[in-house]
């Protein structure tokens, strides 16, 4: 695939308007890989966009004008799709107020699926608005960057308790033997997550969302990364726990993702 392709409602976007999504940083987005026109869990997507339109910028999110731009940039071929909602007319001295929303569609080349097993340092640290994907990712970048700097590969969000919640930009999952557990401290509910359940289900796996404590995760056999529809890669380790490297997992979790049907734009 080319370079990245972008358009702002609908359009080239010209500099000041991409301008104003760099200086105010205010906004958020969903990113989602589209094949054969559609994209598993599309309505997900779609649901995520209005509900944080709605609590960010008081207004309601037009979804048929969101496939319409995303329809526009597409070709045939598979693709990763990033759609952005900001918005030019919000005023800083009247944040309260509804404003209208832009609409900003990237497409680039689709995500190659991760296999090498990554180790994981552990911070006590929790996203502003943990619910939402949001475009402030300052605090995500750096501390993905002290994680790296010591030697891991990335970076384990968990309470001051001790549970483990999230990545810096995926979610993580713990595999038993039998099922899958989700952490449930306050975390982003990924769409490829969300999917990924629905198919572990219709495959006859179970999963269910629960504490994780940092203390405890040797009662789980192996753990891996969800992001994007990537179902992988596996956790080799976090911290100084080791966990089994089991080969049939990553094989397991694509069956049941890719058991859900793709939804058209």
């Amino acid at each position: 695939m080319s370079a990245q392709r972008i358009e702002l409602n609908g359009g080239k976007p010209d500099p000041p308007a991409l301008a104003s999504l760099a200086q105010v940083n205010y906004g958020h987005f969903t990113t989602l890989q589209v094949q054969q026109g559609g994209a598993r869990g599309f309505r997900l997507h779609l649901q995520r966009l209005a509900n944080a339109t709605r609590e960010l910028f008081g207004t309601e999110l037009d979804l048929d004008r969101v496939r319409a731009h995303v329809r526009h940039l597409l070709s045939d071929q598979p693709a990763t799709v990033r759609i952005t909602v900001f918005s030019r007319q919000l005023d800083r001295s009247r944040l309260e107020s509804p404003v209208e929303v832009d609409i900003l569609v990237a497409v680039g080349a689709p995500a190659t699926p991760p296999t090498t097993p990554v180790r994981l340092r552990s911070r006590v640290h929790e996203r502003v608005l943990p619910r939402i994907k949001h475009v402030g990712t300052f605090d995500l970048w750096h501390q993905r960057r002290q994680a790296r700097l010591e030697g891991f590969d990335d970076v384990l969000f968990c309470t001051r308790e001790g549970e483990v919640s999230e990545g810096s930009t995926w979610n993580i999952g713990f595999w038993d033997g039998s099922r899958v557990t989700w952490p449930s401290a306050p975390a982003l509910a990924g769409i490829t997550r969300q999917i990924l359940s629905a198919g572990l289900a219709q495959v006859g796996f179970e999963s269910v969302t629960t504490p994780v404590a940092l203390a405890e995760l040797d009662r789980f056999r192996a753990a891996f990364i969800v992001n994007t529809g990537l179902t992988g890669p596996l956790v080799a380790s976090i911290d100084a726990h080791g966990f089994e490297i089991d080969a049939d997992l990553p094989q397991r979790l694509r069956s049941a993702y890719l058991s859900q049907p793709l939804e058209p734009i």
